[in-house]
């Protein structure tokens, strides 16, 4: 059985808040952009039978105050679904109102490790502020960690972290295990659960996200970690995702890659599992699997799609 984690990372999008949209607005395009946002997502999650891991980052309520990310907290855990912290420290610094001139530094590896150990443990009061149970697992906001991360999750009594994308090493993301690694591994003191890469073309790695692969790489990728027996895959998405970038409609898409997979997943559930974190899994942690290989044509098309995508879905209406 291979366990799958269909994460889903939950935050207010600093692009709006720089563009000077009101908090409102703000909020409406980060987490229900176009009806495509996170009550459609746990929607379709539950239509499916699915476990979700909604990653939410509580940072900007320093900034807007609690009830900007109370509500969705309460949400997610209302429809049954799990939260665990994500956070974007930039936020640490930022102020209402003025169109992101103020932030803190944008990435965690930017931080010493007793600055990351502070920040993540403000973070954590701020979610659980919020509403949420005391959380076991940890992703980076941009996937920007390092060992220091991981050493800090460690003392802070947290089991997992998820911040290791090895399409996205060796910047921002900066954990020291290799580019492909994508099995559960025990390093520095918590288990390291990495984004799932494969491998599109020969020595190019791409992460398992909605917005990265087609329907065709991401059935593949499921078909290989299942004939091959990996311990787990780990599946990205985001609040907003499902949207145009302005957040003002659906991405045709990008929804559909998305139905596509829940479909997908409720069809394999007697090999491929959604499993959450804090159900506390246990994994051999042997550190052991391949990405999927290349193959051109699921490439190719994938491109083409992705050309319709940025052409044609994503001009705002």
């Amino acid at each position: 059985m291979t366990a799958v984690f269909l994460t889903i990372d939950t935050e207010l999008m600093w692009r709006h808040h720089a563009a000077g949209c009101d908090l409102a607005t703000q909020i409406e395009r980060s987490l229900d952009p176009a009806g495509v946002g996170i009550r459609y997502q746990l929607d379709m999650l539950g239509r499916h039978g699915l476990k979700g891991t909604f990653f939410v980052d509580p940072m900007p309520t320093m900034v807007f105050g609690l009830d900007a990310i109370r509500p969705v907290v309460e949400t997610i855990l209302a429809a049954g679904q799990e939260v665990q912290l994500h956070m974007h420290p930039n936020w640490a610094g930022a102020k209402a109102n003025d169109a992101g001139k103020s932030s803190g530094r944008f990435e965690l590896i930017d931080y010493n490790l007793d600055e990351q150990r502070a920040l993540i443990l403000g973070a954590r009061d701020l979610l659980k502020a919020c509403g949420a149970p005391d959380p076991v697992a940890f992703r980076a906001g941009s996937y920007a960690a390092n060992d220091d991360t991981l050493v800090a999750l460690a003392e802070l009594g947290f089991r997992y972290d998820s911040s290791h994308n090895g399409a996205d090493a060796p910047w921002p993301s900066q954990i020291g295990l290799p580019r492909r690694q994508i099995a559960p591994v025990a390093h520095n003191g918590v288990t390291e659960v990495p984004v799932t890469v494969i491998e599109d073309v020969p020595g190019n790695l791409r992460h398992f996200q909605i917005c990265a692969l087609s329907q065709g790489e991401m059935r593949a990728a499921l078909d290989h970690a299942g004939a091959e027996e990996h311990e787990a895959v780990t599946v990205v998405s985001h609040g907003f995702e499902l949207a145009n970038r302005a957040g003002t409609r659906p991405n045709g898409v990008h929804v559909a890659r998305f139905e596509g997979l829940c479909a997908m997943l409720a069809d394999a559930r007697s090999t491929l599992s959604t499993t959450w974190f804090r159900d506390l899994p246990e994994f051999a942690s042997t550190g052991q699997a391949t990405p999927l290989a290349p193959n051109m044509l699921r490439t190719r098309w994938r491109q083409a799609e992705q050309l319709w995508s940025n052409l044609v879905e994503e001009r705002a209406a």
